[in-house]
């Protein structure tokens, strides 16, 4: 599977993938700054999974008719990615042509007020 991280992910990320994964960043293929349209379009057909942090995305672009799979993530912190790390990587593995995928946080449990 040939996934793409965005640019604003950290470059980290790519070792929560296994070795059957290539990962390369925005970077790395030379599209730094590509408006997110046109990252899209040279992505499509060359690339499997999209992962981003961008919320906007979805709103901003007409993903229909998309084969390029798009995941997007909760936050661009590494801290906070490591702690969903598998999240991360079951929903790239799962992602079907054209999907769009939102991985989120856990919810911590509350307390309603009583100390532990």
């Amino acid at each position: 599977m040939l996934i793409v991280l965005d640019e604003n992910l950290p470059r980290p990320m790519a070792r929560f993938f296994g070795p059957e994964h290539q990962v390369v960043t925005v970077q790395e293929l030379g599209l730094a700054g590509t408006l997110n349209g046109s990252l899209l379009s040279r992505l499509e057909g060359h690339h499997d999974v999209f992962v981003t942090a961008d919320k906007n995305l979805r709103y901003q672009q007409n993903l229909k008719g998309r084969s390029l799979a798009i995941v997007e993530l909760p936050t661009n912190r590494l801290p906070l990615l490591k702690i969903i790390a598998a999240r991360i990587e079951s929903a790239v593995t799962s992602a079907t042509p054209g999907a769009y995928i939102e991985v989120s946080m856990p919810i911590p449990p509350t307390t309603n007020g009583t100390a532990p």
